[in-house]
């Protein structure tokens, strides 16, 4: 039992470290974005043809080099392109027109072609979508625990679950923002995964619980 206890309050200080120290990160350094949330710049470009990504990718890496860039199909007919990257100067937009003019025998005019500003996207505002349905699943989560495990306190059970499923989710965020994870396409499944997974571990737990207070009442 101590030494069960000794582990509880490594485990306890380790996790609180871990969150004062993504809270330090947050609110000095703040989130690393994923290039679509970020402050950026982009050119469209009607090709007039549909074109390969690949292609137009191997242009902007002579161009745009050491950059991420984001190459996005639109239009119905896939015929225009968005070409999306932290910084794209006069020059380096006339160049990536000169060479999509070459490689599909087009005669686009860079002076037409608008380098646009895109704003960067605050954490608050990628997040906002999901927390309705978060809360939902939490309250649904919290009613199922309060009736399944009445026999264990409906209060003192919906209380840990409710614990349990924050800490987690504060100790993921704290992860991501120290070892900057870039916040985006990626993050969402890493959340949706340590929510699953905590309430199946905290199911299985409480399952035993209940299970020993059966036994002690026959």
């Amino acid at each position: 039992m101590k030494k069960m206890s000794k582990k509880i309050k490594i485990l306890t200080l380790l996790i609180a470290l871990v969150i004062i120290a993504g809270m330090i990160v947050t609110f000095t350094i703040g989130f690393n974005f994923d290039l679509k949330y970020q402050e950026t710049k982009k050119i469209q470009l009607y090709l007039e043809n549909k074109f390969e990504i690949a292609d137009i990718k191997q242009i902007t890496n002579e161009v745009l080099e050491n950059q991420d860039v984001v190459i996005q199909k639109v239009e119905v007919y896939e015929d225009s392109v968005n070409i999306i990257a932290k910084d794209i100067t006069e020059e380096q937009k006339t160049e990536i027109v000169n060479k999509i003019n070459e490689k599909y025998g087009i005669e686009l005019v860079a002076d037409n072609v608008q380098i646009t500003n895109i704003p960067h996207m605050r954490a608050k505002d990628i997040i906002k979508p999901y927390i309705m349905p978060f809360a939902i699943a939490t309250i649904i989560v919290l009613a199922y625990m309060a009736v399944r495990y009445y026999q264990l306190g409906m209060f003192l059970t919906m209380a840990k679950t409710l614990g349990i499923l924050v800490i987690t989710q504060a100790v993921l965020v704290s992860v991501i923002v120290i070892t900057r994870i870039p916040l985006g396409g990626i993050t969402l499944p890493l959340v949706l995964a340590v929510y699953v997974l905590s309430l199946l571990g905290l199911t299985s737990h409480t399952e035993k619980k209940l299970a020993e207070k059966k036994e002690e009442e026959k």
